[in-house]
């Protein structure tokens, strides 16, 4: 069979519009191939929006795709090049273990990143192996499937595959591959490059094209590059708000992690929140807690503020007007991310309308919560099925008195208690990716080679609204533990 051929089996209908920009923004560079590889997920369902075959992609030749052994026909495979801040520092980065390969457009025309993340070495690999373990390519298909199912905005998952290779980080794991899917992989990070390293033209071929991308309304407007940056800071006020709203814990939000598109990106030292605890840190590697969960929207506004650093030359030709231009579409960030999370526990309450103590009786509610070590999902999962007595709180004078007041606020609104109790389901996930459970699927693939737990997991995951009985026991707590739980950047 041609490469052709098996492309047309497979549905792959690709195209590179990155690889028009400029190239100072990415190095072509075809994959390194692997020595046997194994496909262990496919996510069958993501493989039918993009208009691909699973049948095909199961077999020789698309495995042979997802390994890095065969590039698809119409493919044009790069390493792009950002820069970020990390933890506040700014260095120089790129794409030091993944490749785009490029765009698949599907059969409704809308056009998707396909990349390869663990595919090997580029130059931008920092003295890494630009290899990857299966553990942490998992961990991110895993999460990343569950943030889909929740209604958050985010990169996909669509296979992974073992490499036949071994990977030596705080132990020897089976390499991998991860094929990520994505909007598109434009960063804060990318302008930051352009800004530094690209000249003006460059820095404008940039905007321009992330506008015709993602944000084709700010063409049409006299200030393109203002309605770009304000568009960008509505999306991200948007997405902080719900990672806010179901306690995820980004864990690295470095600019180079801020995708452009509103899409969350890069689940390396990422995790949900059990008990509620504003200051909760899961990454191994902050141990100032920059990137707690209480910090989130405050580093979603610091981020947006570099942002808004590269774009200045674009936004009018004398600096101070461009910086107030700046300043003023940053300041809207706090008020939307606020609009955004007032209406979502609204939601999460069974609250219609809007009532000038509604604010006040979200906060006391989670100061309980913190008081009581009250678990985040749980509580919310209890209060929608009517049953307070399942909280840690529950026989506190404190939470009678929210109760009361709470029950107040309810009967004062025209809507029905079933509709409230259905905008209440609908706003709080029965389950979400236990961390104790993700760990389980994580140490069988690793130990056994067992996926089956990680493609229950997912399977589980798919609904989280569901309110089964199938999902019972995936709401259980970790048993009790001296050590708290870390995570690790490693993707």
């Amino acid at each position: 069979m041609s490469e052709n051929q098996s492309t047309m089996e497979a549905g792959w209908n690709l195209d590179n519009s990155y690889a028009r920009l400029p190239e100072t923004f990415y190095t072509l560079q075809n994959p390194a191939a692997s020595r046997a590889p194994k496909l262990v997920v496919l996510n069958e369902k993501l493989a039918a929006e993009l208009g691909l075959r699973a049948e095909a992609l199961r077999g020789e030749e698309g495995i042979a795709v997802f390994a890095g052994n065969r590039v698809p026909d119409g493919a044009t495979p790069l390493a792009q090049a950002y820069a970020g801040h990390q933890f506040g520092h700014f260095n120089m980065l790129g794409d030091g273990r993944a490749l785009l390969i490029s765009e698949q457009i599907t059969p409704q025309g809308d056009r998707f990143d396909i990349q390869l993340k663990g595919s090997g070495v580029t130059p931008y690999s920092r003295r890494g192996d630009g290899r990857a373990a299966v553990g942490p390519m998992l961990r991110e298909y895993i999460i990343s499937e569950a943030m889909s199912a929740l209604g958050i905005p985010t990169t996909r998952s669509l296979a992974v595959v073992t490499t036949g290779t071994e990977i030596i980080r705080d132990t020897v794991q089976p390499g991998a591959i991860l094929t990520r899917v994505a909007a598109s992989h434009i960063r804060v990070g990318t302008f930051q490059y352009a800004a530094n390293w690209g000249s003006l033209e460059e820095l404008r071929a940039l905007a321009d094209y992330t506008i015709a991308r993602h944000y084709p309304e700010a063409a049409e407007d006299e200030r393109p590059y203002v309605r770009l940056l304000q568009s960008v800071i509505s999306r991200q006020a948007k997405l902080i708000a719900k990672w806010q709203l179901v306690g995820f814990i980004h864990g690295v939000m470095n600019t180079d992690n801020m995708a452009l598109s509103g899409e969350t990106i890069d689940y390396g030292p990422c995790a949900f929140m059990d008990a509620y605890d504003p200051a909760t840190v899961f990454s191994s590697i902050d141990s100032q807690g920059r990137y707690a969960y209480r910090n989130q929207p405050g580093i979603g506004a610091w981020n947006l503020a570099r942002f808004a650093e590269t774009l200045l030359p674009l936004l009018h030709e004398t600096e101070a007007e461009a910086v107030s231009l700046a300043e003023e579409a940053i300041a809207g960030f706090a008020e939307q991310f606020h609009h955004h999370w007032l209406t979502g526990m609204r939601g999460k309450l069974g609250l219609f309308g809007e009532e000038e103590a509604d604010e006040a009786l979200f906060d006391d509610l989670l100061r309980l919560m913190h008081h009581h070590q009250a678990d985040f999902t749980n509580t919310f999962r209890a209060l929608t099925l009517g049953k307070p007595e399942d909280t840690a709180m529950f026989g506190s004078t404190g939470f009678t008195d929210w109760q009361e007041r709470w029950q107040a606020r309810r009967g004062r609104q025209q809507e029905s208690l079933e509709a409230s109790h259905l905008l209440m389901k609908s706003s709080n996930p029965a389950i979400i990716p236990r961390n104790h459970r993700v760990e389980a699927a994580l140490e069988a693939a690793a130990s056994q080679q067992d996926y089956s737990v990680t493609e229950k997991l997912v399977a589980v995951l798919s609904n989280p609204f569901a309110y089964t009985p199938e999902q019972e026991e995936y709401t259980d707590l970790p048993e009790p533990s001296s050590c708290r739980y870390r995570t690790y950047c490693g993707t």
